[in-house]
């Protein structure tokens, strides 16, 4: 085991992807001499080159093109978009080429596509540098759709990621990049739990709270701190936001009776919509209290002074909690 900050985690797996599998490039803005705007792509250009680590202009939807034609002819490529706001001229190419192309091929072709976003905010940063853009991506048929929250799922999901024949969309927690943890460098992806199953990473008997990227941390600080209330509370990591491990989700929820989901993203309309909904229908017998979403305003990003008013605490998801209890 290795202690390892996320982003030097995201670093090991992308070098042992490109280690394992000649055919694994690795293409964005700065990626290079840079090596990426938080340095996860530090030294790769370095060690595998300037034909494996390239330098593109700034243009997204270039990258992305590019990417696509790279796959067809065998490639597996890894997009970096630099911040998550920057990803939108891109959407285009994702959505109506990348997300289909598989499907109207009837899988004769595919699309071995990695597109890594950092994601969220917290680091105070300027305009579309903090957005939260992933229901957009899981709400289109025909990509995957990740988020780790932690440096060992970082390793192995980028490697999962990367070897997946579908198209994945990776998203990274940026405010988590120095965040450290044990990471099995050795067995690594080999041993790792599926791309598409969610994790219980704090077993709980009184309510379930699902999150993902950057809130799980958040969610874990609540959870320990109601225990000081006598309260149990069951956190579990999405991991995988398409497709949805509902299995373990529903599960969880029928021994507890209460669910809350927290994410950045505002609550209308977000992915906690789809999931309260899809708990409602599979747990409706078992629960407590109807299933609650703590999340962002619907509003713009806000300047960088005011994002802590934003962002959920543990404050606004203890108070979701107490809600629950109070059906």
């Amino acid at each position: 085991m290795t202690t390892l900050t996320l982003s030097k985690a995201l670093n090991a797996g992308l070098r042992k992807a490109m280690e394992n599998d000649p055919k694994v490039l690795i293409m964005g803005e700065d990626v290079g001499k840079l090596g990426g705007v938080f340095r996860v792509t530090d030294g790769l250009q370095k060690d595998f080159g300037e034909d494996r680590v390239i330098d593109t202009p700034l243009a997204e939807s270039g990258i992305v093109g590019t990417a696509i034609g790279l796959a067809l002819r065998g490639y597996r490529p890894v997009c970096e978009i630099q911040f998550d706001g920057f990803v939108y001229p891109a959407v285009d190419q994702i959505v109506s080429q990348l997300a289909k192309m598989r499907y109207r091929s009837r899988g004769a072709i595919s699309l071995p596509v990695t597109i890594r976003i950092p994601c969220g905010g917290g680091i105070g940063a300027v305009e579309h540098h903090s957005e939260s853009p992933e229901v957009l991506f899981a709400h289109t048929a025909g990509l995957r759709v990740v988020a780790c929250a932690d440096a060992a799922d970082a390793f192995a999901m980028i490697q999962q990621s990367i070897s997946c024949d579908d198209p994945v969309i990776f998203f990274e927690p940026k405010r988590r990049y120095w965040d450290k943890a044990e990471v099995d460098t050795v067995s690594g992806a080999a041993n790792a739990l599926p791309l598409d199953r969610a994790r219980v990473t704090l077993e709980g008997t009184d309510v379930t709270l699902l999150a993902y990227g950057p809130l799980v941390r958040t969610c874990l600080e609540s959870a320990l701190a109601a225990r000081q209330d006598g309260r149990s509370i069951e956190v579990i990591d999405l991991r995988s936001l398409s497709p949805l491990d509902m299995e373990t989700i529903s599960a969880s929820v029928r021994r507890t009776g209460r669910c809350v989901v927290a994410h950045e993203a505002p609550v209308y309309a977000g992915l906690g919509a789809e999931i309260a909904a899809r708990v409602t229908e599979q747990c409706f017998y078992h629960l407590e209290a109807p299933v609650l979403r703590v999340g962002g305003f619907a509003t713009p990003y806000p300047p960088s002074r005011i994002e802590e008013h934003y962002l959920p605490d543990l404050d606004r998801i203890l108070d979701a909690v107490d809600r629950a209890f109070g059906y």
